[in-house]
């Protein structure tokens, strides 16, 4: 039965990857679509969160069915539990790209009022803890799943400098406000998808461990 156990659990750390792979490309593709103001791509996106949807619920039923037939204990039991969160998490990322997305198509084309510098570096990083954060589930690694931690205050500094950007701009100019709002958005969706990653970690902390921790490295 343990044998079984960890060939489920290696073909569910695959499916894991997978589905990083598909929300990194979705963040990805929805700040190329803000920076060339592709609204066809930014519709795409939205399209295309159904795939996301869909691996979630896949990984999900995998879970079940291994509960069901492996009947696992003790620390297998949290080892599920742990792809059950992460799959959660995961889910909640791609919605956020399509919340930036959705924002690409109320812009409907117009220019930036700001350029567009802070907001990809947020993205990119975002995206890098999320591949990272899956590379230390898949090797149990609790040092870097803290280190990955502490990466999202780097997010969180570009977010707040952002936002007081904006806001500076909407005082000197009203009639940006909309545009500036909506960009406000596209930053705090980058800024929660970090945090997300953060739970990852968190999770990866206690599987490790048993310890659970929250909110690491705040203050």
């Amino acid at each position: 039965m343990r044998i079984a156990f960890q060939e489920h659990l290696k073909n569910l750390e695959r499916e894991l990857h997978n589905m990083a792979e598909m929300v990194n490309q979705a963040i990805d593709l929805s700040i190329t679509a803000l920076k060339e103001r592709d609204i066809e791509t930014a519709r795409q996106i939205r399209k295309d969160d159904i795939h996301i949807n869909n691996k979630r619920f896949e990984i999900e039923e995998q879970c079940i069915h291994l509960i069901a037939t492996q009947q696992p204990v003790a620390t297998q039991l949290r080892e599920i539990i742990a792809v059950l969160n992460i799959i959660t998490d995961l889910e909640r990322m791609g919605d956020y790209a399509v919340g930036i997305a959705k924002i690409v198509i109320k812009l409907n084309g117009s220019d930036p009022v700001k350029p567009l510098i802070d907001i990809p570096r947020m993205a990119d990083i975002a995206t890098d803890m999320i591949t990272s954060s899956l590379d230390a589930y898949a090797a149990r690694d609790v040092e870097r799943a803290r280190e990955i931690t502490t990466i999202d205050d780097d997010v969180d500094d570009l977010y707040h400098q952002v936002t007081r950007e904006l806001i500076s701009i909407m005082i000197e100019d009203p009639r940006t406000i909309t545009r500036s709002t909506y960009l406000m958005w596209v930053a705090h969706n980058l800024e929660r998808i970090a945090d997300r990653v953060t739970n990852i970690c968190e999770r990866i902390i206690f599987l490790v461990t048993g310890e659970l921790v929250e909110n690491i490295n705040k203050d």
